[in-house]
C-alpha cells in the first residue's frame, strides 16, 4: 500500500528550519576544508573566501614534514589507543561493581563520585598531587588522572541496571564469577553502550592536549594538538626551540590562516574516518544508557 505523503506549512516550515541548521553546520567545515587548499592570494581578493579559485598543498606540506610531526602524530594514536583502554576498562569494571545494589559502601561511593562532578580541588593542589606521584613528564600523566569520566561511568551503571538479573543469576548457577560474568555474559550483550562510551573517550583522549601543556616539558612526548597549537603560535612569535631550522625556515614562508585550517583537517579527519563505523551503534548506545530507574 502506497500512502501520499501530504505537505503543509508546518512541515515545510520544519524542512526549511532543518535546511538552514544543515547549511549552518556544514558550510564552516566547508569553509575550513577550502581554506586549507588555498593560497593566500585567493583568500586576500575575497573578504569571505566561499568558491575555490586555487589549489596549493603547502599549508599540508609544511604539517607533515618533518619527524617531530610524525612523533607528535605517534603520541597522539598512543595516548588514544592505551587511554581509550584504560578508559574503559576502569569504567567498566567500576560502573559493574556500583550497579549492584548489594554491594557494601555503595551509597558513600556514589555521593563521592557525584561530588567530583559539581567541585574541584584547584589547579595548584592539582599539579602537586601529580608531582607527589612522580607522574610529570610522562605518557601516564595524560592517560590515567582521566581514567574515569564521572558522566560515563553513571550512564555505564544505568545501563548495567536494566540487564535482566536472571542472565547473571543462570551463570552463577553454572559456577561463574563475577570477572567471567563481566567480560563474558554482561559487555557482550552491551556493544551499543560501549561502541558510543568509547567514540566519546576516543575523541577525548585524541583531542588531548590541555594534561600535557600542564605537566609535560619534553617535546618528543608532545601529542599532536599541543604540538599543533605550539606551531601556530610560533608563526607569529620568535620561540621555536622544538622545530627545527627546516620548519622555522618554512614558517617565514606560511600562510598562518592556511597552517590553522590545515591542522583543524588534520587533527579532526582520523575521528572523522572512525565515526561512520560506530554511528549505528552511537544513538542506540547513548539512550541504553540515559533512562535511570
Amino acid at each position: 500500500m502506497v500512502t501520499r505523503r501530504t505537505w503543509s506549512l508546518s512541515n515545510a516550515l520544519i524542512h526549511l528550519l532543518l535546511l538552514f541548521l544543515a547549511v549552518v553546520t556544514v558550510l564552516p567545515f566547508y569553509n575550513v576544508l577550502i581554506t586549507s587548499f588555498a593560497d593566500p592570494a585567493s583568500v586576500a581578493k575575497q573578504q569571505f573566501y566561499l568558491l575555490p579559485t586555487s589549489f596549493s598543498v603547502s599549508s599540508y606540506q609544511m604539517l607533515l614534514n618533518g619527524s617531530y610531526v610524525g612523533k607528535a602524530l605517534a603520541n597522539s594514536v598512543l595516548i588514544t589507543v592505551l587511554g581509550t583502554l584504560v578508559n574503559m576498562l576502569v569504567t567498566s569494571c567500576g560502573a559493574y561493581a556500583l550497579s549492584k545494589k548489594g554491594m557494601p559502601g555503595r551509597g558513600v561511593m556514589m555521593t563521592a563520585i557525584v561530588f567530583t562532578m559539581l567541585f574541584g580541588g584547584g589547579l595548584i593542589p592539582y599539579y602537586l598531587l601529580i608531582k607527589s606521584l612522580h607522574m610529570v613528564n610522562t605518557y601516564s600523566v595524560m592517560i590515567l588522572p582521566v581514567a574515569v569520566h564521572t558522566f560515563f561511568l553513571i550512564i555505564m551503571i544505568n545501563h548495567f541496571r536494566s540487564i535482566p538479573p536472571e542472565l547473571e543469576e543462570s551463570a552463577k548457577i553454572d559456577g561463574a564469577n563475577d570477572i567471567f560474568i563481566l567480560f563474558r555474559v554482561v559487555l557482550p550483550i552491551s556493544k551499543p553502550t560501549l561502541a558510543a562510551i568509547t567514540l566519546f573517550y576516543a575523541v577525548a583522549r585524541w583531542n588531548e592536549w590541555y594534561l600535557a601543556m600542564l605537566f609535560v616539558n619534553d617535546s618528543k612526548k608532545y601529542p599532536m594538538q599541543l604540538f599543533l597549537r605550539n606551531m601556530l603560535i610560533d608563526v607569529t612569535k620568535s620561540r621555536r626551540d622544538d622545530m627545527g631550522a627546516d620548519m622555522v625556515a618554512q614558517l617565514s614562508q606560511i600562510y598562518p590562516d592556511g597552517l590553522k585550517m590545515a591542522s583543524v583537517i588534520v587533527t579532526m579527519l582520523p575521528i572523522m574516518l572512525v565515526y561512520p563505523y560506530l554511528q549505528k551503534y552511537f544513538s542506540a548506545g547513548v539512550t541504553l544508557g540515559a533512562v535511570k530507574e
